[in-house]
């Protein structure tokens, strides 16, 4: 019975909810519309609000800093170059913004996000906006990977260095009411090749996020940002990793920068500023999901409902695309540049001849507790 209700309602259901859809959009963007009036016209005052922006010393997190400087606020800028947060500093405080606090930290680091949370709360008392805008992204197909090391890099600036701090801010935006940014990618639902890495870490975030929304309910905004591609400024840049390449011993990660003389066009694009300002906009609004471009919700559908179509159009691109260029520049992030494996692929290990995670003798015939796993090499 169980199995004939299941066949029933994968027959029924995704027709049956394409019809109601179809009926029901006009009513719901009547609504939408509705709702964006309002919202609108209680926009939030920012004027003197505490904004923290993580990622503010280039692309999408200095634009954004500039939005809410043009707005008012108070910022918290941070970043791991310093000497480009005292640039965005003086621009942000020509364009109107209050008080501009510089924090050098690494978010990657829980230890660096408590701090630069306790530093905002030491000198401004509140905290109002945290918007995260740190992005690492990649151009190497998955399996081009010369150098494995980037795999955990990639997951740590974009899915941990949102997490983390959002984690540590979380109590004073209880406080304030406030409101937590989150600059996420259409990459999320929309994957593309050369972009494995990034599209997963991104999909992550975004339903961290998601999930988040419904615990702390209303006590705290969430707005989810998603962007296509982003045209780049001249100059923009790229960023290789490097390791041990700080002045101590202890093991750390070195952005190296490699100049670019001319932004790669972006089909469909958007300039980085007009992002920034309708992400502002819409977390003084108080939207829950900002898209630009919005035409890029489509692919929801047919995702969702008619996925080979969209696997068929994939690959009939991609067979007449031409070769990507060497240099990541028109995404609105970094991006990550891994040498290509040159030599040959060498031949699988053999598996092992014991299993990865030994039960001590004396656990046998019972689950054993996750203290007495031990791992073999």
């Amino acid at each position: 019975m169980e199995r004939l209700l299941t066949a029933l309602m994968e027959l029924v259901v995704p027709p049956a909810s394409m019809v109601m859809l179809a009926f029901a959009w006009p009513t719901l963007s009547f609504l939408r519309a509705i709702e964006w009036a309002v919202k609108a016209l209680t926009k939030e005052d920012m004027r003197g609000k505490v904004v923290l922006v993580t990622g503010a010393s280039s692309a999408i997190g200095e634009q954004v800093a500039y939005e809410y400087a043009r707005r008012g606020a108070n910022l918290v800028l941070v970043a791991r170059r310093e000497h480009r947060l005292f640039a965005v500093r003086e621009n942000a405080r020509a364009l109107g913004a209050g008080q501009v606090l510089v924090v050098a930290a690494d978010v990657v680091r829980e230890d660096d996000c408590s701090r630069l949370v306790a530093d905002t709360i030491s000198y401004f008392g509140q905290l109002d906006h945290l918007v995260n805008t740190v992005s690492l992204g990649h151009d190497f197909l998955f399996e081009e990977a010369g150098d494995r090391a980037a795999f955990p890099h990639l997951m740590d600036i974009n899915f941990w260095g949102n997490v983390y701090p959002t984690y540590a801010a979380l109590p004073y935006l209880r406080q304030s009411q406030g409101r937590v940014v989150v600059n996420a990618s259409v990459d999320t639902w929309l994957p593309m090749p050369r972009m494995s890495l990034y599209s997963a870490a991104k999909a992550a975030v975004v339903d961290f996020y998601e999930t988040l929304r419904y615990e702390v309910k209303d006590e705290v905004g969430i707005t989810v940002a998603t962007h296509g591609w982003i045209s780049g400024e001249p100059g923009a840049s790229r960023f290789s990793l490097e390791e041990n390449a700080g002045a101590t011993d202890q093991p750390q990660q070195q952005w190296t920068k490699a100049e670019t003389t001319t932004p790669l066009p972006a089909p469909g694009g958007q300039a980085v500023e007009e992002y920034a300002r309708a992400v502002v906009d819409g977390a003084c609004r108080g939207d829950a999901r900002v898209r630009r471009p919005g035409w890029y919700d489509v692919f929801h559908v047919f995702r969702a409902f008619a996925p080979d179509v969209l696997g068929w159009t994939f690959r009939l691109l991609l067979s007449t695309a031409p070769a990507p260029p060497t240099v990541a520049a028109g995404t609105g992030r970094r991006a990550l540049v891994v040498a290509p494996v040159s030599a040959p692929t060498a031949a699988l290990p053999a598996p092992p001849v014991r299993p990865l995670i030994e039960y001590p003798a004396a656990a046998a015939g019972r689950r054993p507790a996750a203290a007495q796993l031990h791992k073999l090499e």
